[in-house]
């Protein structure tokens, strides 16, 4: 029996592969796919009711942060969520309604906003606010609230921000093997 929550809702029921991890406490709600060795952790809530959440390949979303996405209020699509391959989300972070590309990363208790991007290697710091409709390029480190450009990430903290991507991708291994034990 697991301890975290799938709900349907809207007739959509959330996908997740097979080899992800969900952690106890999680509540995953509505039109969500969670994607192969993708790790959901503690007590996370994803909820795609108004639109729709992507959770990409070796992606983490760590302990306590809020998923959701942007219904447009009536003015038209709004903005899905979608968060590519070997992304990094910190600790407590809210992303709501913005693309995460591949090998992206969101600091600690970090906000992104309706129609925000991070490219690839891009980074927004802990504690940062990324305002609607703003893009941090790639490599590019963001800070303050609101974040504003800091610098250029070099090649080395980048592959830096990788390490903690695969980091993570083998303690879900061994967090899913040890709730699995543990749950029978």
């Amino acid at each position: 029996m697991a301890d975290f929550s799938i709900i349907p809702f809207n007739g959509k029921t959330p996908r997740i592969d097979p080899s992800a991890f969900i952690a106890p406490g999680c509540r995953i709600i509505g039109d969500v796919e969670i994607g192969p060795e993708a790790s959901i952790w503690y007590n996370c809530v994803l909820r795609g009711d108004v639109n729709f959440i992507r959770v990409g390949a070796r992606t983490n979303i760590q302990d306590g942060s809020v998923i959701h996405c942007d219904s447009g209020h009536g003015t038209g699509g709004g903005y899905p969520t979608i968060i590519g391959d070997d992304v990094l989300i910190g600790h407590l972070a809210m992303v709501h309604g913005t693309l995460l590309k591949d090998r992206s990363f969101v600091g600690l208790g970090a906000i992104t906003m309706d129609g925000t991007v991070i490219e690839s290697g891009g980074m927004i710091a802990a504690g940062g606010m990324l305002t609607p409709g703003k893009t941090i390029g790639a490599n590019e480190l963001w800070t303050g609230r609101p974040a504003k450009l800091m610098r250029v990430l070099t090649d080395e903290q980048v592959a830096g921000n990788m390490m903690g991507v695969e980091g993570y991708r083998i303690l879900a291994r061994a967090h899913k093997a040890e709730n699995a034990a543990r749950l029978g």
